[in-house]
């Protein structure tokens, strides 16, 4: 595997490095601390790329936008200082998979990543519980999100606690702080597949089709 990591701080590249370690054996890190350098590193063979909004040469949100238009098959994670939603929601307009404040854990930007590398979009808590439904909509692939979303908004918490065990509670609280499958299990004590049995009652439950549109709905519930 192979990840590139944009950031103008060596402390945070050599944290990142060291967390990301732990996904499997050999990575191959290619490290930029300017956007000369993260053009220079970039090629279609990442796997993962872990880009800074504030770096050496950055025009706002343009570095992220090129390495989208050059490399549009390269998931793109930004792993930032911002905690404004308006910013995460710039960023995951543009076709970012993930938008990780540099607040956060090294669990949880580790749980985030492998999200990616599984396939999913990790949209911060904070994002999803400040900022409408119908603004998500206009994320790139959020129709269905949204659609979630609103059903979601029709039901309750009290509704939610009636058709789901506590079990399948603990569940959905793990997966709506982005953690994968494998991790759910662990934390719980639970096999992968009893996690996936789990999911797809959440899933019913919510009226929903995947991990992203069941994390809108869960945090678009009423406690009425």
């Amino acid at each position: 595997m192979k990840i590139l990591i944009a950031d103008d701080h060596r402390l945070v590249i050599e944290a990142v490095k060291a967390k990301l370690s732990e996904i499997e054996a050999d990575i191959e890190f290619v490290l930029a601390m300017s956007v000369d350098e993260l053009l220079a590193g970039a090629s279609d063979d990442i796997d993962l790329a872990m880009i800074d909004l504030n770096m050496p040469g950055a025009e706002g949100q343009a570095h992220i936008d090129e390495i989208r238009r050059r490399y549009p098959a390269v998931p793109v994670i930004v792993l930032s200082g911002y905690e404004d939603p308006a910013v995460m929601r710039s960023a995951l307009e543009r076709g970012v998979l993930g938008f990780i404040p540099k607040a956060y854990s090294p669990e949880v930007m580790l749980s985030a990543v492998r999200l990616v590398l599984a396939g999913g979009v990790y949209v911060p808590p904070m994002m999803l519980s400040s900022v409408p439904p119908g603004v998500i909509a206009g994320i790139p692939g959020s129709d269905a999100t949204h659609r979630a979303g609103a059903a979601g908004g029709a039901q309750t918490l009290e509704h939610l606690r009636n058709v789901l065990t506590e079990r399948q509670v603990e569940v959905l609280q793990l997966l709506s702080q982005g953690k994968p499958n494998k991790l759910i299990g662990r934390a719980l004590g639970i096999s992968e597949g009893t996690v996936k049995i789990h999911l797809a009652a959440i899933f019913r439950a919510l009226n929903v089709r995947n991990r992203t549109e069941a994390v809108v709905a869960a945090q678009s519930l009423t406690e009425a």
